[in-house]
């Protein structure tokens, strides 16, 4: 059913989510995301030409999903991968926005982003059980306010109709920012800075979710970390990707 925020936008309208600017009055019910005609074909998910294990993307983006090399080589600790798009140019923006500039407005629509990207590439999985964000440590959390991760995943968790584990895995060891760090530093940086609720974890599928990937080393050891607690499986979500591993 429509709520009175759907009604009145579709009798008064509205504003686009992105970029704040008004709207004609349109009323969707499938739709958990309100753009402009400007912000849309900015904010287009990536529908192909990627690898579903890391996310590394190629030039065309017509082509067919397929694992690269360095997954076969070393394939991650998860068994699958579902993004938005690429951490460039508008969707760049609202991320940035919301995680360091405190636009919390921009949550619903992160959130809505990141359902989406589960029903692009992630539908095919076995549902999870568990949806868990990468935790932040809580000298981090109280300097921000709170965890960007956590709150990307709740509209998710809902549409799922799973759990959010917001305590199950905790970051036991504070670490540097990784963006400040060189891609051959970012996995040493965190090894062993997580640890999991075993009993939570023990023999179910998890859904772990971040904002950003880079070289993937957060999310690496943190699918780990579950695995090692006896998750039965992990796949990972994340809004954007980079467009480059290093």
């Amino acid at each position: 059913m429509f709520g009175v925020r759907d009604v009145l936008f579709a009798l008064l309208g509205g504003r686009c989510q992105a970029c704040g600017a008004s709207m004609a009055g349109t009323l969707d019910a499938e739709s958990l995301v309100r753009l402009c005609a400007h912000c849309q074909p900015l904010l287009m998910p990536r529908r192909g030409g990627y690898c579903p294990l890391c996310g590394e993307m190629v030039a065309d983006q017509g082509a067919v999903p397929l694992v690269c090399g360095r997954c076969r080589r070393d394939p991650p600790p998860w068994s699958g991968l579902a993004f938005f798009g690429s951490y460039a140019g508008l969707l760049r923006d609202l991320l940035t926005g919301f995680k360091f500039n405190s636009r919390l407005g921009l949550g619903r629509l992160l959130q809505a982003l990141a359902v989406e990207a589960y029903a692009l590439h992630g539908a095919c999985w076995e549902r999870p059980e568990l949806v868990i964000p990468v935790p932040l440590h809580p000298r981090r959390l109280r300097a921000r306010g709170f965890n960007q991760s956590l709150e990307t995943s709740r509209l998710l968790a809902r549409e799922l109709g799973v759990p959010v584990g917001a305590e199950v895995l905790r970051r036991c060891r504070h670490t540097r920012p990784q963006v400040s760090l060189p891609a051959r530093e970012r996995r040493e940086n965190v090894q062993g800075a997580f640890v999991a609720d075993e009993a939570a974890v023990l023999g179910r599928r998890i859904l772990l979710v971040d904002d950003i990937m880079t070289t993937g080393g957060t999310l690496r050891e943190c699918a780990r970390t579950l695995r090692r607690a006896g998750a039965s499986n992990v796949s990972a979500l994340v809004i954007a990707r980079t467009a480059a591993d290093g």
